[in-house]
């Protein structure tokens, strides 16, 4: 008994449709392999010598993370492309590090040695002991596109830094700052939802231990 033109129809195109599914699965698979292989040879070429990071860190393409001793840098913590981090110290987790920005040594050259060439003093990369100081960069802070903070600094929990802003001294929790040199111009949670936040925060964090 022949095959009705209809069914015949459906029956091939429900092949090609099951093809198709089957090609495009396929093709996603591959895909992702692919990209878990390119975040694991940026992340290989952006964190360096003496960096720690937590779970679920991600960095992107074409950045450069290292520490002259340590640093250690939390879980969740998300840093964007053509970011430069080079100090020690500590960045909190669920940060979130925007594009272009550096977080960079204030004294990484010895500019005070007498008959040197700036090129040929000391760096900090030979004598961090000397030359070294500390960044702290509490949770949950956001550092916006194309941002500078200068080593020594300690910056609170919860902080917001405008795009374009240059970090030169210390920070308060929630504080939103702007400017060159940053100032504080305002407050990310009123006093009774930092409450809340804060709270919130903890339950997670202490869920995912």
């Amino acid at each position: 008994m022949a095959i009705p033109l209809g069914s015949r129809a459906e029956t091939t195109y429900q092949a090609l449709h099951d093809w198709q599914h089957s090609l495009h699965s396929t093709c996603n698979q591959e895909h992702s392999v692919i990209d878990r292989l390119v975040r694991s040879i940026s992340r290989r070429l952006s964190v360096r010598d003496n960096v720690h990071v937590g779970a679920n860190f991600h960095v992107g393409r074409n950045s450069r993370i290292w520490a002259p001793r340590s640093l250690v840098i939390g879980r969740d913590t998300y840093v964007g492309k053509n970011v430069t981090v080079e100090v020690d110290g500590h960045i909190g987790p669920g940060c979130l590090i925007a594009n272009n920005v550096g977080i960079v040594g204030r004294t990484d050259h010895d500019h005070n040695q007498v008959g040197t060439h700036i090129r040929h003093s000391d760096w900090v990369g030979d004598k961090p002991a000397t030359l070294s100081t500390p960044v702290s960069i509490g949770r949950d802070v956001w550092v916006g596109f194309g941002s500078i903070i200068l080593s020594g600094v300690t910056i609170g929990d919860h902080c917001i830094v405008a795009a374009g802003s240059v970090v030169t001294r210390d920070l308060a929790e929630n504080s939103i700052a702007a400017g060159n040199p940053a100032r504080v111009v305002g407050f990310r949670f009123a006093p009774d939802k930092l409450v809340l936040h804060k709270e919130t925060l903890n339950l997670l964090e202490n869920e995912r231990r």
